[in-house]
């Protein structure tokens, strides 16, 4: 349990991080709490989107990991962004990335945040 909090807390620096810097990603929201509130509603669907779907997409594109040595990881990155914002908005949630180059960059953002909070955090395993 601790586990999933620190990867849903590391998820929502990382996406926050994200909405930060760059114009393309956006999240609503009329005050600060519901802000908060969805931002943790989104880290939870971004943490579900990659638990499901993210290692499906990485075994089918094994071959394309191998030829590209590595950088499709940055298009799957983009792909899981743009299907979280998808999911965000059939819930309702005011999340939203628009287009693929916001998504290729926000997905470089929330990986090195999200490790970093990682590295930073506390773990089940200490």
């Amino acid at each position: 349990m601790k586990n999933f909090a620190v990867k849903t807390i590391a998820n929502a620096a990382a996406l926050a991080a994200a909405i930060w810097l760059l114009k393309g990603i956006s999240l609503g929201g009329a005050t600060t709490v519901k802000k908060a509130v969805s931002l943790l509603l989104v880290a939870l669907l971004f943490g579900l989107v990659n638990f499901l779907v993210k290692p499906v997409v990485k075994f089918l594109s094994f071959p394309l990991f191998i030829l590209t040595l590595g950088l499709i990881t940055l298009v799957i990155n983009a792909l899981m962004l743009l299907l979280t914002s998808y999911l965000a908005g059939r819930l309702d949630l005011a999340f939203h990335v628009d287009g693929f180059a916001s998504a290729l960059v926000g997905g470089v953002i929330v990986s090195v945040v999200a490790w970093a909070m990682h590295v930073i955090l506390p773990d089940d395993n200490d």
